[in-house]
């Protein structure tokens, strides 16, 4: 499975490059007040990538983050619920009773 993982991560870099290369064009960018800025279309392309990118990540990251401290929560609390179940209660205290019985007492 790595191997594949890797073969296609390898793939990818590839066609990233050849895209790269065959588009090396500049691109005029209109910014505000009038200026205008020459990008490359590859270097364009990967920004807009990655500013579509990293906010979902971060998204997914604090998510996954979330979730794991409420599962490690409840896990414990179901262990201390299981660890309460587990060890019974003190037995009652027991009244003692006297030595000698009260003249008079039946037994």
């Amino acid at each position: 499975m790595q191997f594949l993982k890797t073969l296609l991560i390898v793939l990818m870099v590839g066609l990233g490059v050849a895209f790269a290369i065959n588009n090396w064009t500049t691109v005029p960018l209109a910014l505000w007040g009038g200026l205008v800025a020459d990008v490359n279309l590859p270097l364009l392309m990967l920004v807009c990538f990655l500013a579509g990118l990293v906010p979902m990540w971060l998204a997914w990251l604090t998510t996954r983050w979330r979730l794991r401290n409420r599962l490690a929560t409840t896990e414990r609390t179901v262990a201390d619920l299981r660890q309460a179940t587990a060890t019974p209660p003190p037995p009652p205290p027991v009244a003692e009773e006297s030595a000698s019985p009260l003249p008079g007492t039946l037994l």
